[in-house]
C-alpha cells in the first residue's frame, strides 16, 4: 500500500458539481470527435518534427542543433500524447484511425504498444485519488527539496533516466510488440537518408536520451505531483493544470496535455476541447477555492518544492 503524501492544507473549495457548470448540450458538444481535427493535430506534430530536423540540416551549427533537440522532445512527448488519446479512443471519430495512430505512430515512437498502455492507464483512471493508482508511484514523493527535485532533473539530464528505462525495456523484447518502434526507426532513418542526412538520426536519440525524461517528469509533476490531495478522490483535489504559454505548448506541453484535471473529469473529451473545457468551468466558477489550476511551469515547480526544513524524500 502506497504511502499517503504529508498532509498540507486542503482549500476551502465550493459546493459546485460538475452537473451544475457543464449542461448535457455543453458536453455532448465538448466530446465531439472529428476526423480533421484529429488529423491536424497530428499532422502538427509531424510537421513540427520535420521543421526540426530541416532546421538543423539546413543551418548546421551548435544553435540550430539545440533547438532542435528541444523542439523533437516536445514532439515526442506529442507523440507520446497522440497513444494517450488513442488509447481513450478520443482523438479520431473513426475508431480504426485511433488504433493506427495510437500504435504505429504515437505508440510507435516512444516505443510503449497501444493496447499495454491502454489497460495499464485506464486503471489509472479507475483509482485516481486512490492507493490502487499505478501512477502514484510517479509522484509520491512530491513535495520534495530543492535539492531532490535537483537530483531528479539531473538523472532526467545527464540520460540516466533513459538508459535505465531503455535497459528494462529491451532486456526481454517481445519482437512482435516492437514490430512497430522498428517501423517507426525505419521510416525516420529512410526519411532522412533521402534528404540526404543520416546523420540527423543523432539528433532524435539525443533528445530521446537525455531530454525527453526531463519533459516526461515535468508532465507528471504538474499532473498529480502538485495536486492538493493525491488521496482523495475529488478531481480537484487530486488532479492538476498548468495554463502554459506559448512556449511551453511548443517544448513541454504539446497537444493540449497541459489540461489534466479536465481530462480526469471527462476523458472522453478529444484533446483539441479541453481548452474551451478548462475556459467553460473557470467562467462558472468549478476552480474558486481549489489550488487546482497554475499558470505557467515555473509556478507548478515552485508548488513541488517544499521547504529545505523539512527532510527530501
Amino acid at each position: 500500500m502506497s504511502t499517503p503524501s504529508p498532509a498540507q492544507p486542503h482549500p476551502v473549495g465550493n459546493d459546485r458539481k460538475l452537473s451544475d457548470c457543464v449542461s448535457r448540450e455543453d458536453l455532448r458538444a465538448l466530446s465531439r470527435t472529428t476526423n480533421w481535427q484529429g488529423m491536424l493535430m497530428l499532422g502538427g506534430n509531424v510537421a513540427l518534427l520535420a521543421a526540426a530536423f530541416a532546421l538543423a540540416i539546413i543551418w548546421p551549427n551548435p544553435l540550430t542543433f539545440l533547438a532542435a533537440i528541444l523542439i523533437i522532445a516536445g514532439r515526442q512527448l506529442g507523440l507520446s500524447i497522440v497513444l494517450h488519446d488513442s488509447a481513450h479512443k478520443a482523438l479520431f471519430r473513426t475508431p480504426r484511425l485511433n488504433e493506427f495512430a495510437g500504435q504505429w505512430i504515437g505508440g510507435a515512437a516512444v516505443d510503449v504498444p497501444l493496447q499495454l498502455y491502454r489497460d495499464y492507464h485506464l486503471n489509472h483512471h479507475r483509482h485516481a485519488g486512490t492507493d490502487k493508482d499505478p501512477d502514484q508511484g510517479l509522484v509520491k514523493s512530491y513535495p520534495v527539496t530543492r535539492d531532490s527535485l535537483r537530483r531528479k532533473f539531473t538523472r532526467d539530464l545527464t540520460g540516466q533516466t533513459a538508459v535505465r528505462d531503455l535497459v528494462m525495456a529491451w532486456r526481454k523484447p517481445d519482437w512482435r510488440a516492437k514490430l512497430p518502434f522498428l517501423t517507426f526507426q525505419l521510416v525516420l532513418v529512410a526519411s532522412l537518408a533521402a534528404a540526404g542526412a543520416v546523420w540527423a538520426c543523432a539528433l532524435w536519440w539525443v533528445a530521446r536520451i537525455f531530454v525527453y525524461p526531463a519533459i516526461m517528469r515535468l508532465r507528471n509533476i504538474g499532473e498529480h505531483g502538485v495536486a492538493t490531495d493525491r488521496y482523495n478522490t475529488e478531481p480537484r483535489l487530486n488532479t492538476h493544470t498548468t495554463v502554459a504559454r506559448w512556449f511551453e505548448r511548443l517544448l513541454v506541453a504539446p497537444n493540449n496535455v497541459n489540461y489534466h484535471l479536465e481530462h480526469h473529469m471527462f476523458a472522453a473529451v478529444p484533446p483539441y476541447n479541453l481548452r474551451r473545457l478548462h475556459r467553460l468551468l473557470a467562467s462558472r466558477g468549478y476552480y474558486d477555492g481549489y489550488a487546482c489550476i497554475t499558470r505557467g511551469y515555473p509556478a507548478m515547480l515552485a508548488k513541488a518544492v517544499r521547504p529545505e526544513t523539512q527532510k527530501a524524500a
